[in-house]
């Protein structure tokens, strides 16, 4: 019989979930649109489960026109009805506002940095935190660079942007390696390119 690969089991047994923790989750991310991608995901999962907006994800996708910023940013009152009548996504008012003053937000900070990746990463000196987590328990639902990375989108005039939410995103884009010590992840995403 083979043996099994230790893992993070926060993902349980969920396909989708599975899927996300082995390819995607503690990846160094530098695309814009996927790191838009996140934003907009970690802010609608406040609240909720994160296995809910996966479910979601290709709907989110489709409905927030495939993370184009600069058509997201344009949205006006007729999308916003749209969006809380599509039953693909999570229909939240103030989230779905939320992104579209967060797209407005994001296309300001590309002009003044050259690229959302150049600020965001800058709360981490531009490489990965790897962490030592040894349980699921160890790993903090925020940290002292969430805090100000937090306080700093939000005076940008970002919505959705609490510690807690950052904290997710920075596990998401790869900022933080928090898969436990002993999980088949936490070795490989250190050997990704930063």
């Amino acid at each position: 019989m083979a043996k099994q690969k230790k893992s993070c089991t926060w993902h349980g047994d969920n396909k989708q979930m599975i899927e996300y923790h082995d390819t995607e989750w503690g990846v160094p991310l530098h695309d814009d649109r996927k790191l838009f991608e996140f934003m907009v995901l970690d802010a609608f999962q406040a609240g909720l489960s994160w296995a809910i907006v996966l479910k979601k994800r290709e709907s989110f996708r489709k409905a927030f026109s495939n993370y184009d910023v600069k058509k997201i940013a344009k949205y006006d009152v007729q999308k916003v009805a749209e969006l809380l009548n599509n039953e693909g996504i999570i229909r939240n008012k103030m989230k779905i506002l939320a992104a579209i003053k967060n797209a407005q937000v994001f296309l300001n900070v590309q002009k003044e940095f050259g690229s959302f990746d150049k600020f965001i990463w800058q709360f981490t000196n531009y490489k990965t935190v790897v962490n030592k987590w040894k349980t699921l328990k160890d790993i903090p639902p925020k940290s002292a660079i969430s805090d100000v990375m937090s306080k700093d989108l939000k005076q940008r005039g970002f919505g959705f942007v609490g510690s807690t939410i950052c904290y997710s995103f920075m596990q998401a884009a790869g900022m933080v390696n928090d898969h436990i010590v002993e999980c088949f992840r936490y070795k490989e995403v250190q050997k990704i390119k930063n």
